[in-house]
Formats: C-alpha cells, structure tokens, sequence
C-alpha cells in the first residue's frame, strides 16, 4: 500500500484565528497534524482533503511541490498562505491483498453492494476488499465514537440509527447506508463529536489502512468522499448557526439579566427570552433588538423589567421567532432607558436594606 507525507509551513497569517506564520502542518495519507496540539479548523481539513486528492493523483510526481506553490485556506473570520518545505515521501508497502471472498465474505459482498459507497468500488476490487472489513453490532445507548478521543476507522451503517452529538447540539441522524468517523479520520485521528446508536445497530468498519488503500487507488472513492465531506462540513455549519440562532441558553448566576438583555439589544434579536427564576417564569419578547412586552409574577412591560432585573438566580432561555400580531407591536419604551431606570431602581432596593 501507498503512504504519503508532505510537510507545510505558514508563510502568511491574515486574522487567522487559529495558527500563526512559521508553524507547520503535517499531511498524510491518513491525518491532518496541526501545530502545537492546536485546533484543526474543519475549513482548513476541507481544503487540505482536497489538496491530499490532487497531489495523490500525482503518484511520484514532485512538481507541484518542489515549485514552492503558494497554498491557501480562506472562508471564515481569515486565511493563511502555506508552503512546502518537503517534497512528499511516498513508499509501498509489503501488504498482501486478501484473498478472493468466499461462503461468508460472499454473503457480506451481497449485503453491502447495494450501498451508496460501496457503488462506486468496481466489483473485482470490493472482492479484493471484502473480507477485510468488520461487522460490528452496537446496542441501543452504546457511543460507537466518543468525543475527543481517538478513532481510525469509518464506519458504514448497515442497519439501525445513529445520532451525532456535540455535547447538547445534535448534529445529525444517520441510517442506512450513511458514513461517521470520516471526519476523525481526516482530521488526525480525534473525533470531533460522538456517534451514539438509537436502537440496535450494525455498522461495517474500515480500517484506517484499507480506507488509505481505497482513496490511493479509487478516484472515484475520492471524489464520492470529496463530496461527503463538504456536505457534513455545511450540515455541522447549519446546526451550530440554527442551534446559535434559534435557541440560546443558560443560567443566569453565569450572565445576569442586565448583560442578557444587553446582548439581545446590541444584535437586534427578535424572538422571545423565557426565565425560570425562583418567584416564577418571565417572559420578554423581543422584536429586532426592542423590546415589545414583558410579564413577570404579575406584572407588565415596564414594571416586569424592573423586577426581572433584581434576580439573580434562575435560568434563561431564547427562541427565535414572533407572531405575526407581535411583529406589528409597538416597543414599549427605549431600550437604555429601560435598561438604566432598572438598573437604578435594584441599587436603591440594595442601598434601602443595608
């Protein structure tokens, strides 16, 4: 089997939030190793992917490299430019290849034909291939692949449901026939997010090696993973923004009501804050930053501003989105002084008990 290496060095660094001129990146045939046990920014896994099909393709041709081209990765808050500092080392191996399948490689090669992967493999070379895959059944609850930690292999639902997590952000749902573990793999080996099953589940496993194996000497397996990835890449975009956008929460001993009202005002948020404090629910509604109602332990608008503002304790939550009637409401005041009025109003309360 092919192995490959081409090592890079920062040369230009425009706000990049992540890394900085003179580090370098390492680029395998099998991970992406970024400077320092920094980050690795899925933008530059995308690109850098793309860049490991180009110069794979090459085979022994050094050209590209040696030439010094200038590499870059754009597409967030900056880019940096890159360099080669070493031409690729690329060497064959002694691996044997499998043997033709037989009764029950035969029976696995009739259960995964049909999958959308497995597709794009040319016959003969999926029964080369065959029996070096694994079946691997996963109870219901059971993490196929944690967090943080160390995956080298992809794996392929054959049946059941997964759920890919990120902490409390539910990324997606896979079934039948659908990819996880390709992002660690491509990313230095650590996954960036968990793969938990929802019933009982059996998945095909591909080792890190076979995968190598797949990508070197498949275009089309390339170009099918090429595609993948920049799909999961805008999916986990979408559900970071919407899960961003769309529900906001947290406790408020971490951010006291002033601050969060603040950061509603300053981006022009519309949708509806719900508190759930110790004297009981709140509720302000908020229309392009301005605030249109509010009602807490009895009270109205003004008056249950003032009194959400003294707590302290208790949780918050923020949903996008208003009624139609609520969209054409007027504000019931200007927001600062509102805002400054309250503030005042819980300073004198604590000036009067002490």
């Amino acid at each position: 089997m092919k192995s490959f290496q081409a090592i890079f060095k920062i040369i230009e660094d425009n706000h990049c939030p992540i890394y900085k001129v003179g580090e370098q990146l390492i680029l395998s045939d099998k991970a992406l190793s970024c400077p320092d046990n920094k980050a690795t920014c899925l933008i530059l896994v995308r690109e850098m992917t793309q860049l490991l099909f180009n110069l794979m393709a090459l085979k022994n041709d050094t050209t590209l490299l040696a030439s010094k081209t200038i590499f870059s990765c754009s597409g967030c808050t900056g880019l940096i430019k890159f360099i080669s500092v070493s031409a690729p080392d690329i060497q064959l191996t002694g691996k044997e290849e499998a043997s033709l399948p037989g009764g029950r490689e035969q029976e696995l090669l009739e259960k995964i034909r049909s999958l959308p992967l497995m597709q794009v493999i040319p016959a003969d070379d999926l029964k080369r291939f065959v029996s070096r895959f694994q079946l691997l059944p996963v109870r219901e609850g059971s993490f196929l692949i944690h967090k943080g930690e160390a995956n080298s292999s992809l794996y392929i639902i054959l049946s059941g449901q997964v759920l890919v997590v990120d902490g409390p952000l539910v990324i997606t749902t896979l079934g039948v026939g659908e990819i996880c573990g390709e992002m660690s793999y491509l990313g230095n080996d650590v996954a960036g997010a968990s793969v938990r099953a929802l019933c009982e589940t059996e998945v095909l496993a591909v080792s890190s090696d076979d995968f190598s194996l797949l990508l070197d000497t498949l275009p089309a397996v390339q170009i099918f993973m090429a595609r993948l990835l920049a799909q999961r890449l805008t999916r986990l975009n979408r559900a970071r923004s919407e899960d961003f956008s769309s529900c906001m929460q947290g406790k408020l001993q971490e951010m006291a009501p002033a601050e969060l009202f603040q950061v509603f005002h300053m981006n022009s948020k519309t949708g509806v804050l719900s508190l759930d404090l110790p004297r009981g629910p709140g509720k302000i509604s908020f229309r392009e930053g301005c605030i249109i109602n509010a009602r807490y332990q009895g009270l109205e608008n003004e008056e249950a501003i003032f009194a959400m503002l003294a707590e302290h304790e208790g949780t918050y939550r923020f949903t996008i989105g208003l009624s139609p009637q609520e969209m054409k409401a007027a504000e019931i005041g200007d927001f600062m002084r509102l805002l400054m009025e309250g503030i005042k109003r819980v300073d004198d309360a604590l000036e009067e008990n002490r």
